[in-house]
């Protein structure tokens, strides 16, 4: 099967976060057809990380995701693109690696694995799981959309809900409550104002208010209020976290739903560099070895109603892949003695 040909295959399994169970067992189908021993990691109900081997101890993990972003979307192609949800991130990437991985067997390399986890387009606690196994080897190359260039770093992230409460009440006597929504507005507006910090590599760290729920009906004062928001953090979590407490100021709740620090990443010598906006399953993986992080595809259409992966670049990776992980088991001593 062509990386092209999977790259279709693997988008047109429906994999939205927590629905990952289909893809996971094609993928263990696949691997186990070409020779390759695995071992399936429970991560919760129907929900398992995959790390498929040839040998007992890898030193090098090819390591990419599982999940989407909704809403599932079948495969399409033209001369130069494949469509879908997930083409981009980060099932072209998937693709590129599974490919990488075959071409390495039968070039009798066999020191090496490949890791795919479940997740990480929320919570990554396909990763944090991950971070358990006895694995121990000396480098994990992450698959992101980097355009095919290795990073140099990347920003963190914290998630966090916000929950204002208020007094339910008629609205024709408004006097008589008090408006959760009104509260959580007054919230994000200075959140939106606030400034998050700043690093020379990574540049600023950036808010999103990804969603506002409250109220039950347009003549009730809304007794609750809600919003979810992301902070890309180019500064460390406590000091964003910190900076939120003192934002809000006790007139919300506040609940975290994932933190992650950002990263300044192991970078090779002949490889373009780049500098990512978002974060990655990589402040997780910590038990991995040093970390890189490349793959093709853009981040611009990732999460779009237009997601798409060049084939180009598709084919470019697979070569990159197994060109790094030549690298990596060729010089491996002096990079890790040097860093």
């Amino acid at each position: 099967m062509t990386v092209f040909a999977l790259t279709k295959e693997l988008v047109n399994i429906p994999s939205v976060t927590g629905e990952e169970a289909a893809i996971a067992e094609f993928v263990v189908g696949h691997l186990r057809r070409h020779g390759f021993e695995i071992s399936k990691q429970p991560v919760a109900e129907r929900r398992k990380n995959i790390l498929a081997t040839l040998s007992t101890k890898p030193r090098v993990i090819l390591c990419t995701h599982l999940d989407t972003v909704p809403p599932f979307f079948p495969a399409a192609e033209d001369d130069d693109y494949i469509y879908g949800r997930g083409s981009c991130d980060a099932k072209g990437i998937l693709a590129a690696m599974i490919t990488a991985g075959l071409k390495l067997k039968e070039m009798d390399v066999r020191d090496f694995g490949l890791l795919f986890l479940v997740g990480e387009e929320t919570d990554s606690i396909g990763a944090k799981r991950a971070n358990a196994l006895n694995v121990n080897s000396d480098f994990i190359v992450v698959g992101e959309p980097t355009e095919n260039k290795l990073g140099a770093g990347h920003k963190g992230l914290v998630a966090a809900r916000i929950t204002a409460k208020g007094k339910a009440a008629h609205s024709a006597v408004q006097d008589m409550g008090e408006s959760a929504i009104n509260k959580l507005l007054d919230i994000l507006e200075t959140i939106r104002k606030t400034n998050w910090g700043e690093d020379a590599l990574l540049g600023p760290s950036r808010v999103n208010i990804g969603t506002i729920a409250g109220g039950m009906a347009h003549n009730v004062v809304p007794a609750e209020a809600s919003a979810q928001i992301s902070i890309r953090n180019t500064v460390s979590s406590q000091s964003v976290l910190e900076t939120l407490r003192t934002v809000i100021d006790g007139r919300a709740e506040i609940e975290i739903i994932t933190r992650a620090e950002p990263q300044k990443l192991f970078t090779l010598p002949g490889f373009e560099q780049t500098v990512l906006p978002y974060g990655t399953d990589i402040p997780h993986l910590k038990n991995f070895g040093k970390p890189l992080l490349i793959g093709p595809g853009a981040i611009k259409v990732a999460h779009t109603p237009n997601e798409c992966i060049s084939k180009k670049e598709l084919s470019v990776a697979v070569e990159i892949y197994v060109k790094l992980v030549q690298k990596l088991f060729r010089e491996a001593d002096q990079y890790l003695m040097a860093n």
